[in-house]
């Protein structure tokens, strides 16, 4: 075994390409020759100065012969001042094919949850892909999240196995359809983390859990990575659609990609500012998927959404427990409803997934309710695309919700009551399973109507009387009581919109 250390500072590193979320690439790691069987490992050291660039690049001469690829890191943690951020590295590598924007030679990420990483032809380390280890130039990729203002110390070691590769394995997909119940409400959860991101939970756990939680459907979205995709299939069932995606993580907000094709990987490398976002949004489209912004007002660093809403299919509005930036989220959404209508313009519907991790973590709280054809990858994507939904702390919790007007006129949510402006509209809201809840019908001019709070035994009708001229669009909220101060209670559910009068149907995904 071979045990090199090599220290670089910022003047050994060039640069590899400019702007905001530029690359540095550091000195080279070289395997001179391939051994004649057992491993050889290298060490590596260098400081990230703060102001570091997004992502740096070390670069890995792997010479032929080589079976497994290892890499372990560490890296100081200073004390910092209070109220200044410390050190967070995260880590992922790159094959021979190169670093380039779209991801030909991505391997893996792990981000920050683990230490070390393997691969080889047969398998690897959740969030890495098994494959070859070809000859070539390999790249380590580090990800300095945050940068204490000493700098970030950090450590790197290498090990390649030499020998015959293992036999390679074919990837096994989950099918694209379940056995469903026809035109019917259908409940998924489409934010979710296993281990093969940074959850603690394995696929078969999550399947467990989400069949508990009386989903019907889910959607994979691990941080920055595909490799899970084909761990899944034996989760999937007659009772239970798998779809795949990821949490694409960039440094400016997070976006779901719901349900793409098997395999789909979706680059994150890029901020706001860098004017790349909208060609990795049209690539999740491409591959069959829903473009979905994740916890928009969320304050943890970089989570914060700043792309703006026009590529949105739909947008995640209540993420996991409903906290106050939920309750802002929520507004916000209600604020583009309402400049959809006075503009003409189409709408992008709300979702809301768990986000879950590990316990005690809830998978399906919340989760979104779709009237759908059947419970097809397909038809569960068209019913969110269409904003046929609702969201729901829990199963436990159903609504119906409708707008019916003269001449046998119904629409349900996310659908136009096409009436005059001045024809009379009832809406009709039937909850089942909310406690002591309150009703609020809320339109383009706010809330115009509340109603409970409801009976012990959670179940209740709530009707309303109006017009198109007052209301463009209604929809429903049904929320907890409110604890002390001005807000209202978090909500046990909520719907899209039905709009009323006449005018163009159009989503945000119909509109382009």
């Amino acid at each position: 075994m071979c045990d090199d250390h090599h220290d670089h500072g910022p003047g050994r590193r060039a640069l590899l390409v400019s702007g905001a979320a530029a690359a540095l690439t550091s000195g080279s790691v070289t395997f001179a020759s391939a051994a004649d069987g057992g491993q050889e490992t290298r060490t590596v050291r260098g400081t990230l100065p703060p102001g570091s660039p997004d992502f740096v690049y070390l670069p890995v001469e792997v010479p032929a012969g080589v079976r497994e690829i290892r890499v372990a890191y560490s890296y100081e943690r200073p004390a910092v001042p209070a109220g200044t951020q410390g050190n967070a590295l995260d880590i992922g590598i790159f094959d021979e094919r190169g670093t380039g924007l779209g991801g030909k030679g991505f391997r893996g990420w792990s981000g920050g949850a683990r230490r070390e990483f393997f691969l080889r032809a047969d398998t690897a380390t959740p969030g890495y892909l098994p494959g070859p280890v070809r000859e070539g130039t390999w790249h380590i990729a580090l990800g300095p999240y945050t940068v204490a203002p000493q700098g970030l110390s950090y450590e790197i070691t290498v090990t390649l196995v030499y020998g015959e590769p293992a036999p390679a394995v074919s990837p096994v997909y989950p099918p694209e359809r379940a056995k469903g119940r026809g035109r019917a409400w259908y409940r998924g959860d489409c934010h979710l983390h296993s281990w093969y991101s940074d959850g603690r939970r394995t696929p078969a756990e999550i399947g467990a859990l989400a069949r508990a939680a009386g989903l019907d459907f889910i959607n994979t979205s691990e941080h920055n990575t595909h490799a899970g995709h084909a761990h899944w299939a034996d989760v999937a069932g007659d009772d239970l659609l798998v779809m795949l995606g990821e949490e694409v993580t960039t440094r400016n907000g997070h976006v779901v990609a719901v349900g793409t094709d098997p395999g789909t990987f979706v680059d994150w490398r890029y901020r706001a500012r860098d004017n790349r976002y909208g060609r990795f949004a049209r690539q999740i489209r491409r591959a069959g998927g829903l473009v979905v912004p994740a916890h928009p007002h969320a304050t943890c660093i970089g989570c914060n959404w700043k792309f703006g809403f026009g590529e949105a299919d739909a947008v995640e509005v209540w993420n996991g427990p409903y906290t106050a930036d939920d309750e802002v989220s929520l507004a916000d959404w209600d604020g583009m409803l309402a400049a959809s209508v006075r503009d003409g313009r189409g709408w992008i519907p709300a979702m809301g997934s768990s986000d879950a991790h590990r316990d005690p973590d809830v998978v399906g709280r919340p989760q979104t309710v779709v009237l759908a054809d059947d419970l097809t990858r397909e038809a569960i994507l068209d019913g969110i695309r269409a904003g046929r939904s609702y969201v729901a702390e829990s199963s436990s919790v159903v609504l119906s919700f409708t707008a019916a007007g003269g001449r046998g006129r119904h629409a349900g949510i996310g659908e136009r009551l096409d009436v005059a402006a001045d024809a009379p509209v009832t809406v009709r809201l039937e909850v089942v399973g909310a406690p002591r809840c309150v009703v609020r019908l809320v339109t383009d001019q706010g809330v115009l109507h509340t109603a409970g709070p409801l009976p012990e035994s959670g179940d209740g009708v709530v009707e309303w009387r109006t017009t198109p001229a007052y209301a463009a669009y209604v929809r429903a909220e049904v929320r907890h009581e409110a604890p002390a101060g001005p807000l209202p209670g978090p909500p046990a559910a909520f719907t899209n919109p039905i709009f009323l009068g006449r005018g163009a149907d159009r989503t945000a995904a119909g509109a382009r």
